[in-house]
């Protein structure tokens, strides 16, 4: 096979790779493939490297990341399917992750419809007594300084009391590598109840499973984050299951 028919390969697995991507997810600003390979290779079932880079990635609902990208070596696939035009894993493989997410990416999370179903079902404890919490219009801030800031305001369901939550915290990794825990956390002025949000806070931490914005058939462990003025940017190892879009 010449080479020219080597790139018009790689040139097809990138594109159906694109393609079913793009098909799997809400929204996307865009989205770009990079399959390495060469015929001999190939016709073995394997890929030298692969590579997705997007941005503006809807991957459930309201769960957007500004950048993602992913990069990984030495593929085994299946070279029939290779050969339609489909990546199939033979084996798990792993990859090298990147994602970035601004204040707007995180606000809009913990404004959607998929957190906000979670948020009412979250089981809070106030003066030794069970409430029910409904939680409007959620402020999310990066301010610099590693920290994260949250304000909102928590109305309690069975007497209609209205309390405002708002505090900063510094986000860091849990030992798994997939949840985020908040440390240093410290009240703000405009804090109602300090009993209400550290309950909340207790309540809400299986909400800060990043393994949300993953893709389909992929596990994520995040291995450092790193809060800036406006954005934070995570850096991972992928298992693949599945080559996303396929």
């Amino acid at each position: 096979m010449a080479k020219g028919d080597a790139d018009l390969g790689e040139q097809a697995l990138s594109k159906a790779v694109e393609v079913g991507l793009t098909t799997q997810l809400d929204a996307v600003d865009s989205l770009k493939a990079d399959i390495r390979t060469n015929p001999i290779a190939l016709m073995q079932g394997e890929l030298e490297s692969a590579s997705i880079q997007g941005q503006g990635l809807v991957i459930k609902d309201d769960l957007r990341t500004e950048q993602l990208s992913l990069k990984t070596d030495g593929l085994a696939i299946d070279p029939l399917k290779a050969a339609l035009g489909e990546i199939q894993l033979t084996r798990p493989t792993n990859a090298t992750a990147a994602i970035k997410l601004t204040e707007a990416d995180i606000e809009r999370a913990c404004n959607s419809a998929y957190i906000q179903q979670k948020l009412e079902a979250l089981k809070i404890t106030l003066d030794d007594r069970p409430v029910r919490v409904q939680v409007q219009q959620v402020s999310v801030s990066l301010p610099g300084e590693g920290k994260v800031a949250i304000a909102a305001q928590v109305t309690m369901v069975d007497s209609g009391e209205t309390q405002q939550v708002a505090f900063s915290a510094v986000p860091e990794m849990a030992a798994q590598g997939h949840q985020i825990l908040l440390k240093q956390v410290q009240m703000a002025e405009a804090n109602t109840s300090e009993s209400l949000t550290n309950s909340l806070l207790e309540a809400a931490r299986e909400l800060l499973d990043l393994r949300q914005f993953t893709l389909s058939g992929m596990t994520l462990q995040i291995q450092h984050i790193d809060v800036q003025p406006g954005h934070m940017d995570l850096q991972a190892q992928a298992e693949l299951e599945k080559f996303p879009g396929s």
